[in-house]
């Protein structure tokens, strides 16, 4: 059965966000129903990342099995038809290794936040960045952004109703810069806790705003207390951006020692998969 890694640029804005929901509609489901629009097969896609309400992506993965070996041009073609008028586009399609997985094989996953700082309002762009009115100094932002790079308990930066099983994540970068009137944020890790990135950004606009500093933000993570994080940023601004992956040969060893493990056996030299 061929697997398709499939790479997904969308608007959250009419969504409940990647997963499927009996509540609302959501990204997952309309790439779904568009499969089964194509070859009639009722399929359960994997994702890269749980987006959630109002989060849009340039650069998710998700990756699907079909029982017919079909060119991976033809069903980039047949999704793309059958996923409008929503605000889905497949920008990609290629075959993979039966072992791949979209969240377990991930490597690195990388997010922008966009804030347009100026006094004006929104009009084209609302609903996909955040307005923040004139000051943020963006060069305190990223010295202050600093304070969250490394290997940390991120408690005080994620949703009270995170599921994750820890709270310790390794931030492998955060840059912030200004391009004129917009105030870029972007950031990399393997995983992220829910809203984590949106709670780091939010508190980052105090800091923006002169009304914390670093050592405040530096206090912040310390103290391991959700109450202690500043006001959280609203979807509008955020994209999933990138998700990088193992080298095949890397994530078939890989594979191998998840199923060594699942057999309650030792694998010698696995590679650590991690947590995704």
């Amino acid at each position: 059965m061929p697997r398709y890694k499939l790479t997904i640029e969308y608007d959250g804005r009419p969504f409940c966000g990647w997963q499927r929901q009996a509540n609302g509609p959501s990204v997952q489901a309309v790439i779904e129903r568009a499969v089964k629009a194509f070859c009639g097969e009722e399929v359960t896609i994997g994702g890269a990342g749980r987006t959630d309400t109002g989060v849009h992506a340039t650069g998710q993965v998700a990756h699907v099995d079909l029982s017919r070996d079909w060119p991976a041009d033809t069903v980039l073609g047949a999704l793309n038809f059958h996923c409008q008028p929503d605000p889905v586009a497949l920008l990609a399609c290629e075959k993979m290794h039966a072992g791949f997985d979209s969240r377990f094989s991930a490597i690195r996953r990388a997010y922008r936040y966009r804030i347009v700082n100026r006094v004006p309002p929104l009009t084209y762009e609302r609903g996909l960045a955040w307005h923040v009115k004139p000051p943020l100094d963006a060069e305190a932002m990223h010295a202050a952004a600093q304070v969250f790079v490394g290997h940390h308990d991120f408690t005080t930066f994620r949703h009270a109703r995170c599921q994750a099983k820890s709270p310790v994540k390794t931030l492998e970068f955060f840059a912030v810069r200004r391009e004129g009137d917009v105030v870029v944020a972007e950031c990399a890790s393997r995983s992220f806790l829910h809203n984590q990135v949106r709670s780091m950004v939010g508190t980052l606009r105090l800091v923006g705003e002169g009304r914390w500093d670093a050592q405040t933000v530096r206090e912040a993570l310390a103290a391991r207390n959700r109450k202690a994080c500043g006001p959280v940023a609203p979807p509008d601004g955020l994209y999933l951006t990138r998700v990088d992956y193992r080298p095949v040969s890397e994530d078939l060893a890989a594979l191998a020692a998840r199923r060594w493990h699942a057999a309650g056996l030792a694998a010698p030299d696995a590679a650590d998969d991690g947590e995704a």
